[in-house]
C-alpha cells in the first residue's frame, strides 16, 4: 500500500468532514477513496483529494442536493461556476417566494386578513359565450410558470388557424394547485371558428391532448393585479378577497376560479395590469 495514503480519520480531519460524511460521499460516487483495503475494507485517501472534499462540504452548506453537487465537482472552471450560478438563481427565487408567503401568513395569523383584502378592488363583468381551445393537465404549483405559457402558446398557434384569438386567454383551476396538490388546471384560448378549431385539435393538437369546448356566458367577480403582484401569495390573497366579497353580498360561486391574462408577460412593465383572478358568480 502507498505510504502517502491517509487513513479515513486523518483525511476527515484534514478535509474538515466527518468519517460518516466521507462514507456517504463514497457511496454516492462524489468522493471515492483512493484505495480500499480488500481484507479490512478500510478506506484511504490522498492529500490532493482535500480540495474536492472541502468543495463538496461547502456546496452542502448551500443546501445543494447531492446530485447537483456531483455535476459541479465533475465540471471544470467556468462550467462549474455556471452550474453553481444556475442553482443559486433558483434558490434565490425560492427564497423570495417563501419570504412573500411568510409575509402573507403573518397577516393571516395576526388577524389582518381583512386589511389585506381591502387592497383589492373587486369588480364584476359579463363574459359572453366563447368557443375555446383547451389543454388540461395535473400540475403542481412550481410547474405552472413553465406549463402556462407553453400551453397557451400551443393553443394560440391553433387559434391562428381557427379564425384568430377572440378574447384574453385564461386558466381554469378545477382543484387546488400547490406544491402538494396537482389540480387539474385547464389552459383556454377563445377562438372564432369552432369547426376549424375542432379540425386543428383532431390533427396537430392531438399530441398534447387539445380539446374544444363551449364556455357558457357567465358573470364573473374579479380582481385585476399587476405583474409585480403575480406571485403565489398575492394571487392567493386576491382570490380570497374575491371569495370574501361574494360571501358578503350573499352571492354564490358558479364554477371554478380562473386567471385571465391581458398582456404579453415579457412586454409588460412592472406595474402593468396583466391578470384578473376571478370567480363566476350567480
Amino acid at each position: 500500500m502507498d505510504k502517502d495514503l491517509l487513513t479515513i480519520g486523518a483525511f476527515a480531519s484534514r478535509a474538515r468532514l466527518s468519517a460518516k460524511a466521507l462514507r456517504l460521499y463514497d457511496r454516492l460516487g462524489l468522493l471515492p477513496p483512493a484505495y480500499v483495503d480488500a481484507d479490512s475494507g478500510y478506506r484511504y485517501y490522498r492529500a490532493e483529494q482535500t480540495e474536492r472534499a472541502r468543495l463538496v462540504a461547502l456546496l452542502r452548506q448551500l443546501d445543494m442536493p447531492l446530485a447537483r453537487i456531483a455535476d459541479v465537482v465533475e465540471a471544470r472552471g467556468a462550467d462549474a461556476a455556471a452550474l453553481l450560478a444556475t442553482y443559486w438563481d433558483g434558490a434565490e427565487a425560492r427564497f423570495a417566494s417563501q419570504r412573500a408567503l411568510a409575509d402573507y401568513l403573518r397577516g393571516r395569523l395576526s388577524g389582518r386578513s381583512s386589511e389585506m383584502y381591502e387592497k383589492f378592488v373587486v369588480e364584476t363583468a359579463e363574459v359572453p359565450e366563447q368557443v375555446v381551445l383547451t389543454e388540461k393537465r395535473h400540475v403542481l404549483a412550481p410547474e405552472l410558470p413553465v406549463w402556462i405559457p407553453g400551453s397557451l402558446g400551443r393553443l394560440e398557434e391553433g387559434a391562428r388557424e381557427a379564425g384568430g384569438v377572440t378574447g384574453p386567454p385564461f386558466v381554469v383551476y378545477y382543484a387546488e394547485v400547490s406544491v402538494e396538490s396537482d389540480g387539474p388546471a385547464e389552459a383556454c384560448v377563445p377562438v372564432a371558428d369552432e369547426a376549424a378549431a375542432r379540425a386543428w385539435a383532431q390533427g396537430r393538437g392531438r399530441a398534447t391532448g387539445v380539446e374544444v369546448r363551449v364556455q357558457p356566458a357567465q358573470r364573473i367577480a374579479y380582481v385585476r393585479i399587476s405583474k409585480a403582484q403575480v406571485a403565489h401569495p398575492q394571487i392567493l390573497a386576491a382570490f380570497e378577497a374575491v371569495e370574501s366579497w361574494i360571501t358578503e353580498r350573499g352571492l354564490s360561486s358558479d364554477g371554478p376560479c380562473r386567471e385571465i391574462y391581458f398582456a404579453d408577460w415579457d412586454a409588460a412593465g412592472p406595474d402593468d395590469a396583466v391578470c384578473d383572478v376571478a370567480f363566476p358568480v350567480r
